[in-house]
């Protein structure tokens, strides 16, 4: 698939509302690659593949971002990603959306693009390689009722979600496509990488 064939009935959406409170600073707003930042490096890779392409935030602080409707605003007090979710499947009038974490640069289109496939028939589906990744996949509006009831028992475990639910895993081996920036030694791990791919 290339920019002239986006995808046109799923939207993505990029989570960019927690804490980072491993990092130490919001993580979102740290220069990547030839960007400005993580979450614009992210947004602008992107976006030649989806015909409709969001943020998902708390607050607006994307000034790259000009159509401020693209902005999915979590107002919750709480920092959740069963928050989130429930705020991007009422908030968009698609059946299924892909979800993607701005801290996963490295995710391949052909990876994305499988796991759009794979996604019909189940109320979610996301990759897993070693580990299980909750947050980079398709879920469906399907589950809206599920994540009311955990927000409202206030438990906030997307792995629970997942097996709870008729979820696929969709197996893949490169580990380090997965990379999560979430501490300082990965996102200069991160810098290395993307410095070495546009030098």
């Amino acid at each position: 698939m290339d920019a002239k064939q986006p995808f046109d009935d799923i939207p993505c959406v990029i989570l960019s509302g927690g804490k980072s409170s491993r990092m130490g600073e919001d993580k979102s707003l740290l220069p990547f690659g030839q960007t400005n930042s993580l979450i614009q490096f992210q947004y602008e890779r992107l976006k030649p593949y989806f015909k409709h392409i969001y943020i998902s935030s708390k607050t607006d602080k994307f000034d790259f971002i000009k159509d401020k409707s693209s902005i999915i605003y979590d107002r919750s007090e709480v920092y959740s990603p069963i928050v989130a979710l429930k705020a991007i499947l009422e908030q968009l009038p698609f059946q299924k959306v892909f979800i993607i974490t701005v801290d996963i640069p490295f995710v391949k289109i052909e990876t994305i693009t499988k796991l759009i496939k794979e996604s019909k028939g189940f109320d979610i589906t996301v990759a897993r390689t070693l580990r299980t990744h909750n947050l980079c996949g398709v879920y469906d509006k399907s589950i809206l009722l599920y994540l009311e009831q955990m927000i409202k028992d206030d438990f906030h475990k997307v792995g629970y979600l997942i097996n709870k639910l008729n979820s696929h895993l969709v197996k893949f081996t490169d580990d380090m496509e997965f990379l999560n920036l979430n501490k300082k030694e990965e996102y200069q791990l991160a810098q290395t990488i993307i410095s070495s791919i546009y030098n």
